[in-house]
C-alpha cells in the first residue's frame, strides 16, 4: 500500500536570488580576473600559440558560465524550490531540469541546525540544514523568524534534544 504525500509548497525567499547572484559574482569575478592574468601574460611573454588559444577558450567558456550562474540560475533556483515539514516528513523539492524531491522520515532526522554566511547574514536570512545517518540536506535562504521557528518544529517532530536537555547539544 502506498502512502499519499501531498506535495511541498512553501517557497524559500526571494532574496535568495540576490544572495546566490552575489556569492556566484565573487567567485566568478576572481576565476575571470585569474584568467585575464594569464591571457595577458600570454601575450605580454609571446606564449605559444596553442597555449593563447586554450586560454581564449578557457576565459570564454568561463564567461559563459558565470552568465548562466550570475544571470539565470539564481531565478531558476528560487522559482523551484519548495519544502514542507510534518510530523511525519521533511520534503524538498527544487529543480527545472532534473527535478530533485527529497522526502526524510522523520525518525531519521538526527540533527538540525541553522546557519549564516556573510552574504545570507546581509538579507536576514538563514540555512536550515537537516541532518541523517547517511546525509545531510540544506533548505536556503529561509528568513530569520521562519529559520529559527522550522528548526524548532523539525527538532519537536524528530525528538532531537536541543540546547539545555541532558546536556546534549545536537541541534
Amino acid at each position: 500500500m502506498y502512502l499519499k504525500i501531498k506535495e511541498p509548497t512553501k517557497q524559500i525567499s526571494a532574496d535568495s536570488v540576490r544572495v546566490w547572484r552575489l556569492s556566484n559574482l565573487l567567485g566568478y569575478g576572481i576565476a575571470l580576473c585569474i584568467a585575464g592574468v594569464f591571457l595577458f601574460a600570454a601575450n605580454y611573454y609571446d606564449w605559444k600559440t596553442w597555449i593563447f588559444t586554450i586560454l581564449t577558450i578557457i576565459t570564454v567558456l568561463l564567461l559563459a558560465l558565470a552568465v548562466w550562474s550570475v544571470g539565470i540560475k539564481p531565478i531558476y533556483l528560487q522559482k523551484t524550490w519548495r519544502y514542507e515539514i510534518d510530523e511525519q516528513f521533511a520534503q524538498l523539492k527544487y529543480g527545472r531540469f532534473t527535478v530533485k524531491h527529497i522526502v526524510i522520515p522523520m525518525e531519521k532526522v538526527e540533527y538540525v541546525s541553522t546557519n549564516q554566511g556573510p552574504f545570507l547574514r546581509k538579507y536576514g536570512l538563514y540555512n536550515v540544514e537537516i541532518g541523517t545517518t547517511t546525509s545531510d540536506h540544506t533548505i536556503p535562504a529561509i528568513h530569520h523568524d521562519e529559520a529559527y521557528a522550522l528548526r524548532e518544529q523539525i527538532a519537536t517532530f524528530a525528538k532531537v534534544k536541543l540546547d539545555g536537555e541532558n546536556g546534549v547539544e545536537e541541534a
